[in-house]
């Protein structure tokens, strides 16, 4: 299984300004999904993790909210792993 990698969007990304709390996931060097502290989130659940679109065979869920930074990762990795 392909390791995960997070990194800061303004590191990942070629061009824009990046809040310091927006992360791409990466795996093989490919962006696969975002991480970020969202304006918008259920309360006490401020961190969205989503896969783009490419990446969503036959994974569910897709996307979803978390309490924290490290929490979204695993929901995110439960995804990407199909478990």
């Amino acid at each position: 299984m392909r390791r995960l990698i997070l990194k800061r969007a303004s590191a990942s990304r070629p061009s824009g300004e990046w809040d310091a709390d927006d992360f791409d996931v990466a795996a093989d060097g490919a962006v696969v999904g975002r991480i970020f502290k969202a304006n918008a989130a259920p309360v006490g659940s401020p961190w969205m993790w989503t896969l783009i679109f490419p990446h969503h065979e036959d994974r569910t869920p897709t996307h979803g909210y978390a309490e924290s930074r490290e929490t979204a990762m695993a929901a995110f990795a439960r995804s990407w792993r199909r478990e």
